[in-house]
């Protein structure tokens, strides 16, 4: 169904990009963890090199507090 048909070609094209999006999501929380464990950036530096949200950040750091 999903090669056979326009709607489930936009589907199947979605979801990869779905993916595409988390996997890279994941990478980028991974350099801010390492960015907070060398403990020399400050969260605007490492908000503006991983693209992501100050909010995201300090979830992150609370988390790896705990």
């Amino acid at each position: 169904f999903f090669k056979e048909s326009k709607e489930g070609i936009e589907i199947m094209c979605r979801a990869m990009e779905d993916m595409r999006n988390q996997t890279l999501k994941e990478g980028m929380k991974e350099v801010a963890l390492r960015m907070l464990a060398a403990d020399k950036y400050a969260l605007e530096e490492i908000v503006n090199i991983s693209g992501l949200s100050l909010e995201e950040v300090k979830q992150l750091k609370a988390d790896r507090s705990a």
